[in-house]
């Protein structure tokens, strides 16, 4: 089980991104909803229509964890497309309100993780996820995201624990991509090895996201050239 106590903390600083992400979404026009953003090939009704989606998604990760049996967040990679899609469609205010309805189940539905976890270690895209972390997935998705949006929000706006979580799972992310060997340092003194630890990359946990996230290298500092990442 989750101790209570982390639960609560990591689902109020959820509770405080979702928030800010829902301020922003509510203050687009309509016709700003079709503009591009971060995030290649998706529009800001994509990325917003992700958000609501992966919140529904990413119950089934907890379904896992305390019934033991592995599921898969989508049938298939087409079948989530179609989902997002469809969800993009939508009015904005049908979407925002799919939106405020995933992010309240997903909520709801960590309460079960303060039970019985019969599988400690999950799989989320060829990714291993401590069940313990399933909150900090769901804060991970919504601060990069926000960030991909490309509005006046900065993800300098985020608690300084949610860019920590949205970093770690870009890590993930590059492990599972075979990314070169790295070793990552921020001026928070967090430090992370990829592969062989090879090349040492400093900045803050800012800057770190925004290049690992998104390719955006202007707050790294580097012994050597940067290495190409992979594409999310």
């Amino acid at each position: 089980m989750i101790n209570p106590a982390r639960l609560t903390s990591d689902l109020s600083r959820l509770r405080r991104e979702t928030d800010m992400f829902l301020a922003t979404i509510e203050s687009l026009a309509d016709r700003e909803m079709t503009e591009p953003t971060l995030c290649e090939g998706w529009d800001r009704a994509h990325v917003i229509a992700h958000i609501a989606s992966n919140g529904n998604a990413l119950v089934k990760l907890i379904d896992w964890a305390v019934t033991g049996e592995p599921a898969e967040l989508y049938a298939s990679p087409e079948a989530r497309e179609q989902e997002i899609d469809e969800l993009a469609a939508l009015p904005k205010e049908e979407l925002i309100q799919k939106v405020r309805d995933s992010a309240d189940y997903f909520e709801e539905q960590c309460e079960r993780l303060k039970g019985e976890i019969k599988t400690e270690e999950l799989d989320l895209h060829g990714k291993p996820v401590p069940a313990t972390s399933i909150p900090a997935v769901r804060v991970a998705e919504v601060v990069v995201h926000h960030h991909d949006l490309d509005t006046t929000w900065t993800i300098e706006e985020a608690d300084p624990d949610s860019l920590l979580n949205a970093v770690e799972a870009a890590v993930r992310t590059m492990r599972a991509k075979n990314a070169p060997g790295m070793t990552l340092r921020t001026e928070e003194r967090d430090e992370w090895v990829i592969g062989d630890g090879g090349q040492e990359i400093t900045s803050d946990r800012e800057g770190m996201l925004a290049w690992l996230a998104r390719g955006d290298d202007e707050h790294i500092e580097s012994q050597g050239e940067l290495p190409e990442l992979p594409k999310w």
